[in-house]
């Protein structure tokens, strides 16, 4: 199967009178709440420092966007900017996964995973990070608990690893272990992988979307299936891939040959992929849930 690309795309432009999403504006999350399509995005303006904007949307299609960001960097850890955001509603919080750039290393790296809380999507409160000092990115948190615990899925290169909590503050090592990696023989996805958006949650477990690229660093877009009562658990994972840079816009950019998502919600039974073209621009890709899960199961 394949996604398919909506025929509005792209959806989001750089702004050319704005200072700060005038290059790119890309790796959106978007959830649907009280009716309506909320987006934040990543965004580079003139000084070249990733942001985190903010848009709404009546039917996910055409979106309205704030002046400002809603996200800036803040102190040494996110001087270089605040990038990837994934946003998921849980125990009435919304909590943003996004990734810390910093101008100084801490332990030979200058990236960290961060958590932010917020009540009302647009004023964020930090809640610290994942872990420090490792290449680690590509997180999220899951939607709900599992065995009572806070549960989140990261990036420790070239695996996806789990990770649990029990306050969205201390994740413990112990509680931290690999799910899948790259596979050697794959044409896609032999060099690593990492998350797309929040995982959505079915009766036949948790359906996952994910990213994958090979030697030639081209992006493309898998699907697995993990249990649902132990998420580190992948009950299945199709060899092919289900998206593609094809178009133009996704095939040159400021990264070219990239696609790279951070959201994909559910609304009356279509998958809504937003993603990021060759870091410049915002597309859509759709399908629906039934054909997604199934081939997930049998692909």
């Amino acid at each position: 199967m394949k996604l398919t690309r909506h025929p509005a795309n792209p959806l989001l432009l750089p702004d050319p009178a704005s200072a700060w999403e005038c290059y790119n504006v890309f790796n959106p999350s978007v959830i649907h709440h009280n009716g309506l399509f909320h987006m934040h995005y990543r965004a580079q303006g003139l000084d070249w420092i990733s942001r985190i904007g903010y848009a709404m949307s009546t039917d996910g299609v055409h979106w309205n966007r704030l002046r400002e960001p809603v996200l800036a960097p803040q102190g040494d850890l996110e001087a270089r900017g605040v990038e990837d955001p994934r946003v998921t509603a849980i125990d009435g919080n919304f909590i943003m996964a996004y990734t810390a750039y910093g101008a100084s290393t801490v332990g030979g790296f200058n990236i960290t995973p961060m958590f932010a809380r917020s009540q009302n999507l647009v004023d964020w409160e930090r809640l610290g990070p994942l872990v420090r000092g490792e290449d680690n990115k590509d997180h999220l948190l899951f939607p709900s608990r599992i065995r009572g615990r806070y549960v989140a899925l990261h990036r420790r290169p070239p695996q996806v690893w789990l990770a649990e909590s029990d306050d969205l503050r201390a994740w413990p090592g112990e509680r931290m272990r690999p799910i899948f990696g790259p596979r050697p023989e794959s044409h896609w996805d032999n060099n690593r992988v990492g998350s797309n958006g929040v995982p959505i949650d079915t009766e036949a477990g948790w359906l996952m979307l994910y990213h994958g690229y090979d030697q030639a660093h081209v992006y493309r877009f898998g699907v697995c299936l993990l249990d649902r009562d132990d998420p580190s658990r992948v009950l299945h994972r199709p060899r092919d891939p289900i998206f593609e840079p094809e178009e133009l816009w996704e095939l040159r950019g400021d990264v070219p040959n990239v696609v790279f998502s951070c959201a994909n919600p559910v609304m009356k039974g279509q998958v809504y992929v937003y993603y990021g073209g060759a870091d410049h621009v915002i597309g859509l890709a759709t399908t629906s849930l039934d054909e997604l899960l199934h081939y997930a199961v049998t692909g």
